[in-house]
Formats: C-alpha cells, sequence, structure tokens
C-alpha cells in the first residue's frame, strides 16, 4: 500500500509531500492525526532560515505576532522519538522533520521543512540534534523555497506572515 500525501495549501502557494507511515509510523500517525482534526489550518511559519529550513507548527502561531510563537506543544503531548535502525532517513534538502526542544521524546506539533542537507540534525550522527524525518516534499517544491527567501524580522520570522490555509491528506 502507498504512503499517504499531505497537501499543504499556504498563501505563498501549495505544496505535496509524501507522509513515510511505513517507516516513521509513530511521527507519521502523530502529523496524520493533527492534520486531518484541522490542528495546522490557520496557522504560520514561525521561523524561516534561509539555507537551513523553514518551521511551522505552533499552536501559537494563529496570530503570527505573538511572542509565543514556538514555544507550543501538542494537544496530544509529546510524541516517543522514533529513531528505526532500519530507516535511517537524512534531513536532506525537501525532507520534513519533528522539531523538538533537544530533550529526548521532545517533539509533538511542530516539525520543519529542511532546505538544504543538514545531515548533522540526523538521529544517528553524533551530536544533540536528533530529528526523526517523516516525510518528503513530492511536489512545490519551489513553493518552499519562496517561503524560505520570505524576507524576516527578529526571531526568523517573515515580516510579511505566510499562513498556512489548510493541510489536507490523502491515502489514508
Amino acid at each position: 500500500m502507498a504512503n499517504p500525501t499531505a497537501t499543504f495549501d499556504t498563501t505563498l502557494g501549495t505544496f505535496q509531500a509524501e507522509i513515510f507511515l511505513d517507516k516513521m509510523p509513530i511521527t507519521a500517525n502523530n502529523f496524520i492525526k493533527l492534520a486531518k482534526q484541522g490542528f495546522y489550518d490557520g496557522l504560520h511559519f514561525h521561523r524561516v532560515i534561509k539555507d537551513f529550513m523553514i518551521q511551522f507548527g505552533c499552536e501559537f502561531s494563529k496570530d503570527p505576532n505573538s511572542p509565543r510563537c514556538g514555544t507550543g506543544g501538542s494537544p496530544f503531548g509529546n510524541v516517543q522519538d522514533e529513531h528505526p535502525p532500519a530507516h535511517k532517513l537524512s534531513n536532506e534538502p525537501g525532507t520534513l522533520s519533528m522539531a523538538n526542544t533537544g530533550r529526548p521524546n521532545s517533539g509533538g506539533a511542530q516539525f520543519f521543512i529542511n532546505t538544504v542537507h543538514n545531515s548533522y540534525l540526523d538521529w544517528f550522527t553524533p551530536g544533540q540534534s536528533k530529528h526523526p524525518v517523516f516525510g518528503k516534499i513530492t511536489s512545490g517544491m519551489d513553493v518552499v523555497k519562496k517561503i524560505e527567501t520570505t524576507p524576516t524580522a527578529a526571531g526568523d520570522r517573515p515580516k510579511t506572515p505566510v499562513k498556512m490555509n489548510k493541510v489536507t491528506i490523502e491515502g489514508v
């Protein structure tokens, strides 16, 4: 059976991603559950760093100017870290990766899309950062790049907010 697809409709365009339900079931199911409940709809990208990544999924980013942007968790609590030895998926350009605080099992609703190869964020490389990859952009990488190059202000927030109108899941 094929993996599900997520369609991300933003104010700067639409992109799609395959969600790796077959390789990362805990992280993928968490994302799918949140998306199907409409959790991500109406939120804004709260952290955009050119030549690194774009971050999304904070519950406090409904107001893109909230000082709490980037501090939110998940209505379902934290997600167990998922580091399956059989699936060493690297943080390559276009991959979706679970954000966390750096502590074990601290992921929730926030994730980021790598815009370059951030191998030092892989869970299987030395260092503190351990971010499991749970999906990959299949179309619309030009939209991701457009978001990545949005001018930013303090805290890496886009000066002109970039809103997620809706995330839809197909194939599940």
